[in-house]
């Protein structure tokens, strides 16, 4: 019984976060917004915290460095990113925002807000504090070293 039950747990947070990424890309698709999912993550961090290296962009987004690699990529054929040489280490490059990049996280969040509020609505505080808890239980308890 407690198996099963866990059993059914995994398969609600793996059907939940692939329709909320599903419900969003589809958002994205129709407003036009010529970013993917992934790439509107990698930017909200840069404009966070810019500039990154690789290694830093990799572990805060838990993409892995192939994957990390060709978002990059896109965003700077797209003139949203660039690599630039690293101050300290002449052998590392770092990936910053341009300009447009900026500019473009600006005016998307609020409309990217509203998107991913979707999924909240009909929510209290109170759910999402306990929803929050649980999921942070979850991964702290999966990161732990056996």
């Amino acid at each position: 019984m407690l198996r099963e039950r866990y059993t059914q747990y995994s398969f609600l947070l793996d059907r939940t976060a692939r329709r909320v990424k599903q419900f969003a890309q589809t958002s994205f698709a129709q407003k036009a917004f010529d970013l993917t999912i992934d790439q509107w993550g990698i930017l909200k961090i840069l404009y966070q915290e810019d500039p990154m290296t690789h290694k830093e962009l990799a572990e805060k987004s838990g993409k892995d460095q192939p994957t990390l690699t060709r978002i990059i990529d896109l965003l700077i054929r797209k003139e949203l990113a660039q690599r630039v040489g690293h101050p300290q280490d002449r052998r590392s490059l770092q990936i910053r925002l341009t300009k447009i990049g900026k500019l473009k996280v600006e005016q998307l969040t609020p409309e990217i807000a509203e998107i991913r509020m979707q999924a909240w609505k009909n929510l209290s505080d109170e759910d999402f504090a306990h929803f929050t808890r649980i999921l942070n239980t979850i991964y702290d308890n999966l990161n732990q070293q056996p």
